[in-house]
């Protein structure tokens, strides 16, 4: 029986080259090489600088992934930026404080922040702004509201899974508890949520966002001593945002209301332009 040509079992050097990149895990080497090899020979780059783009496509890709899963696993309900925060709409934030947190240092420095003001002033797209500003820098983010935070840790406490709920609420760079003071919570809920909060004091950065101010928060936790015992650590290191004013939503409602009435106005009158 004769031998096999070269010709015949010699594979394409492309298919050698996408599996290799496949092992290396390199998709954007597999999926821009032609292009770039192309683009290089035609501007007379040389070799190393050809790779030097590959090298760098392939950097920004694998970057743009791996932000893309902490946000994912942020758990963020929205995805909001402070680019589309109206803070014309909220004076007494303080923006430039803001703009500094949006830098991450704190996060580093492992401090909190708590923003505090009635509903619909913006508390949580700031949080949710913040936390997608983490991601970006490169911190785990955790988002939650206190309820279904204290909920979690329930329902882990009654299936023997609580230690690895808390060590994982621990070991997130970033911890953000939304809506506290919205919902009272049981004896044992607000221990739960207190030694969330115990665990990561001087160990990750916590952001909290409340409607109630520090002297109403009994009302909730039901205990002064752990209210007493909670303020103490969240605000040893502390960057408080006061968001008191109208509530954003309901001016938004009443502004998209005003023009409704008034194109209905027009309409009627036969002035709305078709």
């Amino acid at each position: 029986m004769s031998e096999p040509s070269i010709e015949a079992t010699t594979v394409a050097p492309q298919v050698l080259l996408v599996n290799h990149f496949k092992a290396l895990k390199l998709p954007t080497f597999a999926r821009e090489y032609e292009k770039v090899g192309a683009d290089c020979a035609r501007e007379g780059v040389d070799y190393p600088r050809y790779l030097l783009r590959l090298c760098e496509l392939e950097r920004i890709d694998r970057e743009r992934r791996t932000m893309e899963r902490r946000i994912r696993l942020a758990r963020f309900p929205v995805t909001k930026s402070l680019d589309t925060f109206d803070f014309v709409a909220m004076p007494t934030l303080n923006k430039s404080l803001v703009l500094e947190l949006a830098r991450c240092e704190w996060i580093d420095k492992r401090e909190n922040v708590i923003a505090l003001g009635p509903s619909g002033v913006g508390k949580t797209h700031t949080a949710l702004a913040l936390g997608l500003a983490a991601c970006q820098k490169g911190h785990s983010v955790g988002f939650t509201t206190a309820a279904a935070l204290v909920h979690e840790l329930m329902e882990a406490r009654d299936e023997k899974r609580l230690r690895a709920l808390q060590k994982q609420l621990t070991n997130v760079k970033l911890l953000i508890v939304d809506e506290l003071g919205y919902v009272p919570f049981t004896a044992v809920g607000a221990e739960l949520l207190f030694e969330v909060f115990s665990r990561r004091y001087e160990h990750g950065a916590t952001l909290v966002t409340s409607n109630l101010p520090f002297d109403e928060w009994t009302s909730v936790l039901g205990s002064e001593r752990l209210t007493g015992a909670l303020l103490d650590r969240l605000t040893h290191h502390v960057h408080i945002l006061e968001m008191n004013g109208e509530s954003y939503r309901l001016a938004t409602s009443k502004k998209r209301q005003q023009r409704n009435t008034k194109l209905n106005t027009a309409t009627e009158k036969g002035e709305a332009k078709p």
